[in-house]
């Protein structure tokens, strides 16, 4: 009897313990294990964008005090100096090459001033250099005192003294022949080049869409993502004028003294003119427009310049143009509170930023800067400063002219000034040479677009197909390509994470947990001061046993998104039509999920991330990157989960993540960071260059509010298979429904077709796959689960 209890309770406390055994380790508590309970009152992403755009500003600052001219201090300055004015070209994409002798032509509605006096009357006419490069020309328009021809022509160029005129193209004709006018009565021939102006009527296709950009925006935008920019276009086609305004012998000694002179966004295109050329001037007058740039992303979005903050402010540039001459005007720029406000017709797209005039505390901050430089060169008297200047080119700089040149340059009398009448410019006139000039580099651009594929391929010729272990030796060298071109790499190191996290979610399927996690911490946290931080939602399920480890899908959301929008199952909310709930979905057929917050969300808050990063050669994924990082090595530490299975599935922006931070995160473990295993792109994977450059689809981003969505340069250095490519021999999925907006099939097909070549020739072809299905744009949820389920070696439900 009693052996017999006795074994009875042997059996039932084995029982017990395989019953244990099989009991499910999944939280409970209103925290996860291992993590402090998160405080936060405000939503993620509102903290994360919040502490993201305190870093940028941050960042900006730092980058100011790190800037030093290292080419004055270098061994061979002069080497040292070339080397930094070919990569400032580079930056304002002023690489085109000049044509050495354009075709002239003098036409246009010319005006004579008859006036008393002795000063000399002017007479306007209309200058057109065809084919200062490819594609390029200009026009300008001249004041001169020369005596017409018998055609009423003046001959070109003059012989007198110049003034090159780089004006606001924001201000009236008027007031700027007026401007030209006084000038060119102090005793020079005054040329002042036609500039894009910040009208609206040509930011459009008739057959896509009308809006409020200003011309100046619209090749920003078209230019932005070929290597092309606004700046540089102007840059070019004044270097030609000034080539037309040399002596034929190409001797200085033997040309006329050249004063330029910018005005507002004029002395931005002067200043990178001068920079790039001082030789070819005799002194150099920017009014308006000089001091601290670290608020560039407070200004229009066509100011914006990749990488520049990271060598060259306006001091740093005035030491390219030392020795010439620099006068600062520390006047009154034209200025403008934002965008144009719409017109009946118009959409609202246009980025916002406005232009005031520089304080003169901060002018004489730069000043001081530029001031050290030029000492520390020998240059210090060629660099003046005039705090309260009268006008534009007053006396004051007029006497500094005539000191330092040894000009005879006259102040016009105020009795002449009186006396001068405005000029009547033809306004259709105007409006002709805007919509060339505007349709002349919407072309260029669009030759480039058509040649990019081209640039790419001549790029990436070398690639090594021949074994999976060829390409992998490759393939750093390539993914350091495209992090140094247009994603930009962070150079700090992550800080402890720090998790925090709160139970959210507790269905009788699976628990979800909020986790927010630090990368780079400040001192003192406060969702005012939050740093950087990464965060999402944790999803378990509820049968998780002991000692298992279970493989991990990254679920990312796409534009304007949060991590619920990918779980809810709620079909009357707009999230679930695009979304189908497959995070919900995959937590329920066994795997681990997370949902992250990506920073995209928060319209101009967000957007505005791309302006602050720019300057210092950085976008929106220079933080995504290191987000999913840290992410990942924290989700590596968790006993349940299988670091080496880790899978990225992401819809529209989560897409657009898809081909950006899985290819660019080690594919093993390295230095201790883990990486994804496979990757996924939803309702987004496309001829990606194409949408980000053309004129003439109704897919283009040219014509939507999404103005932070341009990446410097890609087109000529990776689309989107190049990326896809930079997965390999990883997994990786395109899935596309046929009624998505995004692009046509056809461009879908075109770019994947070259990522189902370069894994074929790997010998990997099964790796990578497509799946087309009647739908829009959504997750469908078929070919891509059974893709996850294949390649993370988990069982589907029976």
């Amino acid at each position: 009897m009693t052996r017999s209890i006795i074994a009875n309770l042997f059996v039932v406390l084995l029982c017990a313990q395989v019953t244990s055994a099989q009991q499910s380790i999944t939280p409970t508590s209103d925290a996860l294990p291992g993590t402090k309970k998160l405080e936060l009152t405000k939503p993620l992403h509102e903290v994360m964008v919040h502490g993201i755009s305190q870093f940028a500003e941050q960042e900006l600052q730092t980058a100011r005090e790190k800037r030093t001219a290292p080419w004055l201090n270098a061994e061979d300055s002069d080497t040292a100096k070339e080397a930094a004015r070919g990569r400032l070209r580079e930056m304002i994409g002023a690489v085109d090459p000049l044509i050495s002798n354009p075709g002239l032509w003098v036409t246009g509605d010319n005006t004579n001033n008859d006036l008393s006096g002795d000063v000399p009357n002017s007479v306007i006419s209309t200058l057109m250099l065809w084919q200062v490069a490819e594609g390029i020309s200009m026009e300008a328009r001249v004041f001169t005192s020369e005596v017409p021809d018998v055609n009423g022509m003046p001959s070109f160029p003059p012989k007198g003294k110049f003034v090159v005129l780089l004006q606001d193209p924001g201000e009236s004709i008027q007031a700027n022949s007026k401007v030209a006018e006084r000038i060119a009565r102090s005793g020079v021939d005054v040329v002042c080049p036609v500039l894009v102006n910040r009208g609206t009527e040509f930011s459009m296709h008739p057959d896509i869409r009308r809006t409020n950009m200003t011309h100046r925006e619209y090749i920003y935008r078209l230019g932005f993502n070929l290597g092309r920019h606004v700046i540089g276009y102007e840059v070019e086609r004044t270097l030609a004028l000034i080539e037309m305004l040399k002596s034929p012998k190409g001797e200085k000694e033997d040309s006329p003294p050249i004063v330029l002179v910018g005005i507002g966004e004029g002395a931005v295109i002067a200043q990178y003119v001068a920079a790039l050329a001082p030789d070819k001037f005799d002194a150099v007058v920017l009014h308006g427009y000089f001091g601290p740039r670290e608020n560039v992303w407070q200004e229009p979005i066509y100011r914006n310049v990749w990488k520049q903050l990271t060598e060259f402010g306006d001091a740093e540039i005035a030491s390219l143009i030392a020795p010439t001459p620099l006068i600062i005007e520390a006047g009154k720029a034209p200025e403008i509170a934002g965008p144009p406000e719409p017109k009946p017709g118009q959409a609202k797209i246009a980025a916002p930023g406005a232009i005031k005039s520089p304080q003169l505390s901060a002018v004489k901050e730069e000043f001081e800067r530029a001031k050290k430089y030029c000492t520390a060169a020998g240059h210090a008297k060629k660099l003046h400063l005039i705090e309260k200047p009268s006008q534009v080119c007053g006396r004051e700089t007029i006497a500094i002219l005539n000191k330092t040149l040894g000009l005879e340059l006259k102040n016009p009398d105020q009795k002449s000034l009186k006396e001068f009448k405005d000029q009547e410019v033809d306004e259709e006139l105007y409006q002709a040479q805007q919509k060339r000039l505007v349709r002349e580099l919407v072309r260029h651009t669009q030759r480039l677009l058509a040649s990019s594929d081209k640039v790419r391929a001549k790029l990436w010729k070398g690639v090594d197909r021949s074994s999976v272990e060829a390409w992998e030796k490759q393939s750093p060298k390539y993914r350091e390509m495209v992090f140094d071109s247009f994603i930009g790499k962070l150079d700090h190191d992550p800080s402890d994470p720090n998790p925090r996290s709160r139970k959210v979610i507790d269905e009788p399927t699976h628990v979800g947990y909020e986790v927010v996690l630090d990368l780079y911490a400040s001192k003192d946290w406060s969702e005012e001061n939050p740093g950087v931080i990464a965060g999402g939602i944790l999803l378990l399920p509820k049968e998780l046993k002991k000692g298992e480890k279970r493989p991990v899908v990254v679920c990312q959301h796409g534009l304007e998104g949060i991590p619920m929008d990918t779980i809810t199952l709620d079909e009357s909310l707009r999230a679930f039509r695009a979304y189908k709930g497959f995070a919900t979905q995959l937590v329920k057929r066994g795997f681990i999920v997370y949902a992250p917050q990506n920073p995209y969300k928060g319209f101009d808050d967000f957007r505005v991330l791309q302006r602050k990063s720019n300057p210092l050669g950085r976008s929106l994924f220079s933080y995504i990157i290191p987000q999913h990082q840290q992410t990942l090595n924290w989700l590596a530490s968790l006993d349940y989960v299988d670091a080496e299975r880790i899978a990225f599935y992401g819809l529209s922006y989560g897409g657009k993540t898809a081909v950006r931070v899985p290819p660019l995160l080690p594919g093993e473990a390295m230095n201790g960071d883990v990486g994804y295993c496979l990757s996924i792109c939803s309702a987004d994977f496309n001829e990606w260059i194409r949408k980000n450059a053309s004129a003439e689809d109704r897919y283009s981003y040219i014509y939507t509010p999404e103005y932070e969505i341009f990446e410097w340069n890609m087109g000529h250095i990776a689309n989107y298979a190049e990326l896809s490519w930079l997965m390999a021999p990883r997994p990786f999925m395109v899935e596309r429904g046929h009624d998505d907006g995004v692009a046509p099939d056809e461009w879908v097909g075109w770019e994947f077709a070259k990522v189902s070549r370069h894994y074929t020739k790997l010998g990997i072809k099964d790796q990578a796959e497509i799946e087309w299905f009647d739908g829009p744009h959504s997750i469908n949820g078929d070919g891509t689960f059974k893709f996850l389920h294949r390649h993370l070696n988990w069982p589907e439900a029976n």
